[in-house]
C-alpha cells in the first residue's frame, strides 16, 4: 500500500521496532487510486498551555516572537509521520488548522499571554526588548515509537540584532491511537510542554 505522499528522506537517528504499529497507520497515509476525489481532511487545531502564574511585580520587559522558520516537510498544515530513521509521510486523514509555523506562532505568544511574565507580547513590529526567533526541528509522529516528538529551538535576539542567548527544547508524549485525533492530541501535549520551557527560559532573560 503507498503512502499518502513521501516527502523524501531525512537524516535523523535510528529507531527500531513498530512495525505492527507502522502497517496500522498504512491504512491512513493510503494514497487514492487516479481519478479518485480525496475525502475531506479531519482538521485540527493547536492549544497554548495555561501556565497558571500571577503577574511579578515590577517585570517590565517586552518580546516580539517572530514566525517559526521550518523545512519541508514541517512547513505545511499537514501531519507529519516519520515511518523510518530517514523517511516520513504525511498522514492522510488529518491536517492542521493553518500551516504549522504560523499556528504555533499564534499559540506561543498566547502562552506568553497566559503566563504573565512579561510587560507585552506581540508580532515583530511592536517596539520590544528582544526578539524571539525559534526553527522547528522536529514535529512529528514518531511511527516506530508510537509517540509525538517536537523539537524546537529558540534564540533571543536583542535590539542590536546580536543572539543574547539560546538554546533547544524538546520533549515527547505517547500517542493512544493513529488516527488524526490521538495523533494530534499527543503533538499538542508535547508542543504545550515545550511552550512551558521556552516561557520559562525567556522570562528571565528580558
Amino acid at each position: 500500500m503507498a503512502w499518502d505522499e513521501n516527502v523524501g528522506a531525512m537524516r535523523r537517528e535510528t529507531r527500531h521496532g513498530g512495525a505492527s504499529f507502522i502497517a496500522l497507520l498504512a491504512s491512513l497515509l493510503a494514497a487514492l487510486p487516479g481519478g479518485c476525489s480525496a475525502p475531506p481532511r479531519a482538521t485540527f487545531d493547536l492549544s497554548a498551555p495555561d501556565m497558571s502564574f500571577k503577574a511579578r511585580a515590577g517585570r517590565r520587559g517586552q518580546v516580539a516572537v517572530a514566525e517559526p522558520s521550518a523545512i519541508a516537510p514541517t512547513d505545511s498544515d499537514r501531519i507529519v509521520v516519520r515511518t523510518s530513521s530517514d523517511a516520513v509521510a504525511y498522514l492522510g486523514s488529518a491536517q492542521w488548522a493553518d500551516q504549522l509555523p504560523a499556528l504555533i506562532q499564534n499559540r506561543l505568544i498566547e502562552t506568553f499571554g497566559n503566563a504573565h511574565l512579561l510587560m507585552a507580547v506581540g508580532r515583530p513590529g511592536i517596539l520590544a526588548d528582544y526578539k524571539l526567533q525559534t526553527d522547528i526541528r522536529r514535529f512529528e509522529l514518531d511511527a516506530g515509537r508510537r509517540e509525538a516528538v517536537v523539537e524546537i529551538s529558540a534564540q533571543l535576539i536583542g535590539q542590536n540584532d546580536r543572539i543574547a542567548a539560546g538554546k533547544i527544547f524538546s520533549a515527547s508524549a505517547p500517542a493512544a491511537g493513529d488516527d488524526g485525533a490521538n495523533v494530534a492530541a499527543a503533538l499538542d501535549s508535547a508542543l504545550g510542554d515545550v511552550m512551558r520551557q521556552i516561557v520559562l527560559w525567556t522570562a528571565p532573560r528580558i
